[in-house]
């Protein structure tokens, strides 16, 4: 896991083709509003939230943003024991984003 300025993972996540961007808050937190292109998990449903992560393609670059950034850090580690080498926290989360957030 690599904990990234909103500048940096921004930066990183538009120009990736390689990335996903994860947002794990609950489904209500992610109707007011996503950052672009972002697939919901929420990770408070437990092994459910683990099924949906086995789900996606470990080669892949995932980009992780909750609210404040504690459950994205939680999320990243959870998938790094599940394998994945390349997640990316948003430091901060969507409640210290400065740029576009869109409509799910």
């Amino acid at each position: 896991m690599e904990n990234l300025s909103q500048e940096k993972w921004w930066e990183l996540a538009q120009n990736d083709a390689n990335g996903i961007i994860l947002d794990v808050r609950t489904s209500d937190e992610f109707e007011n509003g996503i950052i672009p292109g972002a697939i919901n998990m929420d990770i408070y449903k437990g092994q459910g939230f683990i099924y949906g992560i086995e789900e996606l393609d470990k080669s892949k670059n995932i980009y992780v943003y909750c609210h404040a950034g504690g459950r994205s850090s939680q999320a990243c580690q959870i998938m790094e024991q599940l394998g994945f080498d390349h997640t990316y926290n948003l430091l901060g989360g969507i409640s210290n984003w400065d740029y576009v957030v869109v409509e799910p």
